[in-house]
């Protein structure tokens, strides 16, 4: 059974998110369904556009054009200059999207990058981004950010906090939260029955047996032993400076690490242009580019729509995942 068509949200209009759409749909209109969901005025001039009113007409139009479910704004599109007043838009097309895929007439949302400032000025945008914004949607509490691209995959158990915070941040209670969604993600969502997770370790040498550090000891380890009680397939706390090789990721199906920097380092290094944001934890599929909104090149024509080709494909694989 193949998954309703792929909802891709604008996104912030001023900035990359209106060139990737349709160099998304020249790459992939003849491989999966997907529509725009966002106004047809902020796409560059000379896209060809084919205005739908449901996520059922996209497979159809998408051989005419980029599909759009229109969600019309105030004013033009600028590029690198966000303008505050479009701000209600670019959240309603979040909103619109998240009704559609929770109804089943979307089979996944692939989110192009906001600004949040932008937001916060125009609309009292009040979240910290897109995911905890998307978590409120859903009525979820915990979610996970992963990584992922076809070479690894990777989950910081902290994500955008000091480097100094993350061993108080760092609790049992969190790490095996962020286990338990990562575990089940895998296999409702990549189809993989029996994942293979490695946990890197907090300190260098994952502690070298307490003379490092011993969060290793106190709180990684014990965590570890609970869930390998139960089953889960888990090697660590590993020394993060060797998980990362090339026979070191054939051993696993996804990298727990305990900080960003941990986990983003060797993902963007190989696969910086095809790395792509998965929320896990989510009632529904949610993908995204694992970039921003660009509005250096915003206008140029430049910007490359490698992360998003790729977070579009994996949405309608996980889509098909869960179908």
């Amino acid at each position: 059974m193949s998954p309703a068509p792929i909802a891709l949200t604008c996104g912030e209009p001023a900035g990359i998110g209106p060139e990737l759409a349709p160099k998304a749909w020249a790459a992939l209109k003849d491989e999966l369904p997907f529509f725009l969901i966002g106004d047809p005025a902020h796409l560059p001039e000379g896209t060809p556009v084919v205005e739908i009113t449901q996520p059922q007409e996209a497979p159809a139009a998408a051989a005419r054009g980029l599909p759009v479910l229109p969600e019309r704004m105030a004013g033009p599109r600028v590029p690198g200059r966000p303008d505050a007043a479009q701000a209600r838009g670019v959240i309603a097309a979040i909103e619109r999207a998240v009704s559609l895929v929770s109804a089943g007439k979307a089979g996944g949302l692939c989110t192009l990058p906001i600004h949040k400032q932008a937001l916060a000025e125009g609309a009292g945008f009040a979240f910290p981004g897109h995911t905890e914004f998307l978590g409120h949607l859903a009525e979820v509490s915990e979610v996970v950010m992963m990584l992922a691209s076809e070479r690894l995959r990777v989950v910081p158990a902290t994500i955008h906090i000091a480097l100094s915070e993350v061993p108080g941040a760092l609790t049992a209670e969190l790490l095996e939260a962020r286990l338990r969604i990562t575990r089940a993600g895998l296999i409702r969502d990549f189809g993989i029955a029996a994942p293979r997770i490695a946990v890197a370790g907090l300190n260098p040498h994952a502690g070298e047996g307490g003379k490092m550090g011993r969060e290793e000891i106190e709180v990684i380890t014990p965590v570890l032993d609970k869930l390998r009680a139960e089953g889960f397939d888990i090697a660590g706390p590993l020394s993060a400076d060797t998980m990362f090789h090339e026979a070191a990721r054939a051993r696993y199906d996804v990298a727990v690490t305990m900080y960003h920097d941990q986990a983003l380092i060797p993902i963007k290094t190989l696969a910086f242009d095809r790395g792509v944001n998965v929320t896990l934890g989510l009632p529904f599929v949610r993908t995204s580019p694992d970039h921003g909104t660009a509005f250096d090149i915003a206008g140029s024509g430049s910007a490359n729509p490698g992360s998003t080709i790729e977070a579009l494909r994996l949405a309608w694989r996980m889509a098909g995942a869960r179908a």
